[in-house]
């Protein structure tokens, strides 16, 4: 597993990382616990040592699944959870000191821990971008110890490009794939400026990019890739990564071809992105 150095937080973290969204349950169809956990623990045998996770995936599973394996390893696991999506309706008001400690403090039962490794903003309103005292506020609970570093996770560059002008955001999570080069043109220069970490998020575009799908292909109706094809439920980006579901299956038949030999699609699509 090769290591990197995260923005200006002193963690060297593995190259790949556990995205935890899918074994929370709820969006991704039916899960089971136990494969969820033999994943995790898979994922950490093979060198695996950050673990992204966020409040609302399956309502605080994700969290309390991770907590259970933290317990059970001797590794120095880095956690990054989220918060801002329990907001209904979420808009911006709704980033306030009151309602932010309040997750900060639900994450810190559902991880049984006492400080929280990395806090991210869950894909807030871009109104959040322009309210520095929410950034104080995240400033406030990491004073107390509520939390060691924070971030954002962003859906537009132009809001990754405004997050990183706040001094103490220490990572940004932005989609950025094979289908997604908008970030590599337009922000990675800026972040390596600041001395900021990139989290690349959706990257194998909801599983397109593993080239294991089809026309014929049917998910769970629970699943979002059934349901929010087009944002119906939240931004269309984290479904397909935005795009099309047929033009993304054209797409990979197109980049079949590239594929070194013994090498899966999906093995291809993520050294690409580690490219960068």
């Amino acid at each position: 597993m090769e290591y990197r150095a995260l923005g200006r937080t002193g963690w060297n973290i593995s190259a790949i990382g556990f995205g935890a969204w899918g074994i929370g349950g709820g969006d991704w169809g039916a899960t089971d616990d136990t494969t969820s956990l033999a994943a995790l623990h898979r994922a950490i045998d093979l060198g695996v040592n950050f673990i992204d996770t966020a409040d609302v995936y399956g309502d605080g599973h994700s969290e309390q699944l991770i907590a259970q394996v933290r317990k059970a390893r001797s590794e120095q696991l880095i956690v990054a959870t989220k918060a801002g999506r329990r907001l209904d309706p979420h808009i911006a008001s709704g980033y306030n000191r009151q309602n932010l400690s309040s997750f900060v403090e639900r994450s810190l039962r559902n991880l049984q821990t006492e400080t929280l490794d990395l806090l991210q903003l869950h894909c807030p309103p871009s109104e959040v971008y322009e309210m520095p005292e929410v950034f104080g506020i995240l400033d406030d609970l990491a004073r107390q110890g509520k939390l060691r570093f924070y971030g954002v996770s962003v859906e537009r560059v132009d809001e990754a490009l405004k997050a990183i002008t706040y001094p103490n955001v220490q990572s940004v999570q932005i989609i950025f794939n094979m289908f997604r080069f908008k970030p590599a043109e337009q922000f990675f220069a800026a972040a390596r400026e600041h001395h900021v970490g990139i989290l690349a998020r959706v990257p194998l575009a909801s599983g397109l990019l593993t080239g294991k799908f089809s026309s014929q292909t049917r998910f769970d109706p629970h699943d979002h890739r059934t349901y929010n094809r087009h944002g119906e439920a939240f931004d269309q980006g984290e479904t397909f990564s935005g795009v099309e579901y047929e033009t993304g299956l054209r797409a990979v038949e197109e980049l079949r071809p590239l594929v070194p030999h013994g090498e899966s699609m999906a093995q291809f699509a993520l050294r690409w992105i580690l490219m960068f």
